[in-house]
């Protein structure tokens, strides 16, 4: 059996920035990676925040284009402009992932690709993980001091164990993307925003599209809770399209290069770690319900992992496992819980998206607010914060 003290399942900003940074730090890393090509398969806006790639010291050039702007519509169609933080990034999880990985095995973390996760089992103070090995089809264990496992919305745990949630099903999102080739540029605008849409489809369920300018193409996709099927997310894109084509690019042909997977956008998973395993980014449930933003929380929550196991190592904690849970929960479970239980709000009566939006748009204030995570807020920014969504709720209710 093989012997590790780290080791990581999945590759993506979770777990690569984890391998990195526990390689970095001088702790041995194995990493199981299920796709033959690293962020190949990831269905993603890739949108990042600003300054994530001098946050987690990534190389500029994975950067396509750097909007300034956030364009959403609800219902109405009437169309709100937010100005970003600082400006944001648009990238593709193939050279995001990919990069990481990289630089993960630069540092001397060893990535297996085709390595599929099967369970985990507690032996003693270390942790036995079987895989399977997805090219010869044979079964693989390794026993490791600690074990992240950061699969992304395809995480899946026992009936009956610690890191089981029962209400994960319910969180997942069932997303369809055109990533669009276009023959000539499109009008200028549309390097310069992101945009994101909340609408209903015919029969009446919720949709959150997208369009997100990239280097030689557009990413133009759409998600709605719960499963369906394949031929009606396509019949959907197919009718959304249009109503971006005819303000961006009209008349300019293109082709396109299909993708689908499913998402998360649920609550937070309760439990992220049971003895000296840890759970991370979207396998934890760090994703923002409103946008979809998540790998801001998913390379954070690997960092935080890696320190804490080279804390471990270095007999400066006991528990990595929980230690990590309990950091974890400080910095993003508020702000994530919140965000699930808006997006619930919303959902109930969809004309509630437009009154929040124009509420925003009212209150540039509370717009920049919300672009932080909570953990910095001072008592007054606190107490404007509650202000501001208590107003918000009561013309919600109105509407």
């Amino acid at each position: 059996m093989q012997e590790v003290d780290f080791l990581v399942v999945g590759c993506g900003p979770a777990g690569g920035t984890a391998a990195r940074e526990a390689a970095r730090a001088g702790v041995e890393t194995l990493v199981l990676e299920r796709d033959p090509v690293i962020g190949a398969k990831r269905v993603c806006a890739a949108g990042l925040r600003p300054g994530f790639c001098e946050d987690f010291d990534l190389p500029r050039s994975i950067v396509h284009c750097d909007p300034p702007t956030i364009s959403v519509r609800g219902l109405s169609g009437r169309r709100y402009d937010f100005a970003t933080v600082g400006n944001a990034h648009t990238t593709t999880r193939e050279e995001l992932d990919g990069t990481i990985a990289s630089l993960a095995r630069n540092e001397g973390a060893r990535i297996e690709t085709q390595m599929l996760f099967r369970n985990y089992v507690a032996d003693g103070e270390r942790t036995i993980v079987e895989y399977a090995d997805l090219r010869s089809g044979e079964r693989h264990k390794v026993r490791a001091r600690s074990v992240l496992l950061a699969q992304g919305s395809s995480a899946r745990f026992a009936p009956k164990t610690p890191l089981e949630y029962d209400a994960w099903s319910a969180g997942l999102i069932t997303c369809y993307q055109y990533r669009v080739y276009l023959e000539r540029p499109a009008i200028d605008e549309t390097y310069r925003i992101l945009e994101m849409h909340y609408y209903l489809t015919e029969s009446g369920r919720n949709v959150i599209a997208w369009m997100f300018p990239k280097r030689d193409h557009l990413s133009i996709g759409l998600g709605i809770q719960g499963k369906y099927s394949g031929k009606d997310l396509r019949a959907e894109l197919d009718a959304f399209l249009p109503t971006v084509q005819e303000r961006l690019f009209p008349g300019i042909g293109y082709t396109v290069r299909e993708e689908g997977n499913l998402l998360y956008g649920g609550a937070p998973r309760p439990r992220i770690s049971h003895g000296n395993v840890m759970v991370a980014g979207t396998a934890a449930g760090l994703v923002d319900a409103t946008t979809g933003e998540g790998i801001h929380e998913a390379a954070f929550s690997g960092r935080l992992a890696a320190q804490t196991v080279a804390d471990a190592r270095r007999g400066r904690t006991t528990a990595p496992a929980q230690s990590y849970e309990k950091a974890l929960k400080d910095v993003f479970y508020g702000r994530l819980r919140h965000r699930h239980k808006l997006m619930t709000f919303l959902e109930r009566k969809p004309v509630r998206f437009d009154v929040l939006f124009d509420h925003i748009a009212r209150t540039p204030r509370f717009a920049t607010m919300l672009q932080r995570d909570r953990n910095d807020f001072s008592l007054g920014e606190w107490m404007y914060l509650y202000a501001q969504a208590a107003l918000f709720s009561i013309r919600a209710i109105r509407a």
